[in-house]
């Protein structure tokens, strides 16, 4: 009796050890990160992580464009991390039957540069999403500069803005909303995201503002956005975006059925990498965990996010220097662990 309640005390240990590893985060210190931010001249970095489905305490360090302290409350432009709240978008509109994912695109919008090429009339927010619309990145990396058609859409992966900005018009067709009132309601406002925004506006001060600089840390001149963009120029907070990461992860804005459809593989990128809807996903990752990532990265900014939904682990990473997306892939290692790592791998 006593060798078989010390073989349960053991595999209870055992088990309990394994929960553990899975949950916990390890957060560098504001010190350890200070130390990163000189050794690649990035002049500040705000982190947010999550464990267990809750927020831990943001870490801050360095300063903006105007030497000022970042702190949760900065804004930094984050790039193509756009593309997450077109997702979100989307798929709480299909949660609502307000929209089809399978539906050509063309039955709102047609782009006049495609109107005469038969492949407008296949192409659907699925292709979009998964980013299998045929599109180029951006038009203007056409001879031409006009968009246009590289193969059928849904017959193969190629990332592309253009598909996102294809989408955007269509939504705004259908719903005779701009794309800024419709972030705003479906996505903002829904997960508590006070200081996010499409476009630059009033409510943005310069001496809030991350700035972006160059690889020596120089601040580069901020082109502002006055037009909404479905793939860029996100402007938010650690806070907020971390507070949408923790929503998906607790499944708190989508319902089950939407999830599963967000998180399906839709395109294999390369073994171990594939992309669902609006996600890159990393599957057979250690204790029988998947991660959802997403990234961006623009001139002087780089950011990302990486969701572990089966742990309710996450992290995500802003920073105002070209050299930042070292340090956002540097902080997976240190802050997930070998999930992490192996997610590293893959790259």
């Amino acid at each position: 009796m006593k060798s078989i309640i010390g073989l349960i005390l053991v595999l209870a240990i055992v088990f309990h050890s394994q929960a553990q590893t899975r949950k916990t985060v390890q957060p560098p210190s504001t010190e350890t990160v200070t130390t990163w931010l000189m050794e690649q001249n990035v002049p500040a970095m705000a982190i947010g992580t999550i464990e267990g489905g809750k927020l831990n305490p943001f870490i801050t360090a360095g300063k903006n464009a105007m030497e000022n302290p970042i702190s949760p409350n900065t804004v930094f432009d984050v790039a193509s991390l756009t593309k997450t709240i077109t997702t979100l978008l989307t798929l709480k509109l299909v949660e609502t039957n307000s929209w089809d994912l399978d539906m050509p695109l063309s039955t709102y919008w047609v782009d006049p540069d495609v109107v005469d090429n038969p492949f407008h009339k296949k192409l659907t927010t699925r292709h979009v999403l998964a980013h299998r619309s045929g599109f180029k990145n951006w038009r203007w990396m056409n001879d031409n500069k006009k968009l246009d058609f590289d193969f059928e859409p849904g017959t193969k992966f190629q990332y592309s803005g253009e598909g996102f900005e294809y989408l955007r018009r269509a939504l705004e067709k259908k719903f005779d909303r701009s794309f800024e009132a419709l972030a705003d309601s479906l996505v903002f406002t829904a997960n508590t995201m006070t200081s996010s925004y499409l476009v630059w506006n009033k409510n943005l001060e310069p001496a809030n503002f991350a700035g972006t600089h160059n690889k020596e840390g120089t601040p580069y001149t901020y082109e502002k956005s006055t037009e909404a963009n479905a793939a860029d120029n996100l402007l938010t907070t650690i806070t907020d975006f971390s507070t949408l990461g923790v929503n998906i992860i607790n499944k708190n804005y989508l319902d089950d059925i939407t999830y599963n459809e967000m998180i399906g593989q839709q395109s294999l990128v390369k073994e171990g990498i594939a992309f669902s809807l609006g996600w890159i996903v990393f599957n057979d990752l250690p204790n029988n965990e998947y991660a959802l990532f997403n990234a961006g990265s623009d001139t002087g900014v780089n950011a990302l996010i990486v969701l572990l939904p089966v742990s309710k682990r996450g992290l995500i990473v802003m920073t105002n220097g070209d050299n930042g997306r070292a340090l956002a892939m540097k902080s997976i290692a240190y802050i997930l662990g070998n999930t992490g790592k192996e997610i590293l791998s893959r790259f």
